[in-house]
C-alpha cells in the first residue's frame, strides 16, 4: 500500500506547479487594491480581474462599493454591461429615473449615455464591469443629489 503513495507525494508538487505555468489564473473574490478617492464619493475596492490585449477585447473590473458611496456622472466610448454579483446599489441614466440593483441584476449602459451607479445608503454593493474603451467623466454627482435618491428608493423596514 505504501508503495503505490510514494510516486503520488512526489508527483503532487509537479502537477501543481504545470498547472499553474500553464493557465493564466484570475479571481474576482479577491477585493482588490483600495481605489485612489477620485470620481467617486465614499469608499471603493477595485479588483482588475481580465484587461484587455491583443487577444481580449474587453476588460472585467470586480468594484465594491463601500455603504453610501457613488460614483460621479460619466459614459464610455462603448456599451458597458454591470453584473451586480453581492450588495444592492443605483443606476441612473441621464434623462431617466434611477433604479435599486440587486444581487442578480445585470444592466447594461448604451455606448456615450451619461450614467452613474452606486451603494445604497444601507449596504455595500459590488459588481463586474465589462467594459472596454474609454471613460469619459461628465459631472460631480453632489451629496445632495444622491441622498435624493436614496430617500426616494428606500425600501421600507
Amino acid at each position: 500500500m505504501k508503495k503505490k503513495f510514494v510516486p503520488l507525494f512526489f508527483m503532487f508538487p509537479f502537477v501543481v506547479l504545470a498547472q499553474n505555468s500553464q493557465y493564466n489564473l484570475n479571481s474576482y473574490l479577491e477585493q482588490g487594491t483600495k481605489a485612489p478617492n477620485t470620481h467617486y464619493l465614499g469608499e471603493a475596492w477595485l479588483n482588475r480581474v481580465l484587461q484587455a490585449d491583443e487577444n481580449l477585447s474587453f476588460n472585467i473590473t470586480k468594484a465594491t462599493f463601500s455603504a453610501n458611496s457613488t460614483l460621479d456622472w460619466h459614459k464610455h466610448s462603448e456599451s458597458q454591461v454591470l453584473v451586480v454579483v453581492d450588495g444592492s446599489g443605483y443606476y441612473q441614466e441621464k434623462g431617466k429615473n434611477p433604479i435599486r440593483l440587486k444581487v442578480g441584476d445585470i444592466i447594461r449602459a448604451p455606448a456615450n449615455v451619461e450614467h452613474w451607479h452606486a451603494a445604497t445608503k444601507e449596504n455595500d454593493v459590488t459588481y463586474l464591469a465589462i467594459y472596454s474603451g474609454e471613460t469619459k467623466w461628465t459631472q460631480v454627482l453632489s451629496r445632495e443629489d444622491y441622498d435624493r435618491v436614496a430617500n426616494t428608493l428606500k425600501v421600507p423596514q
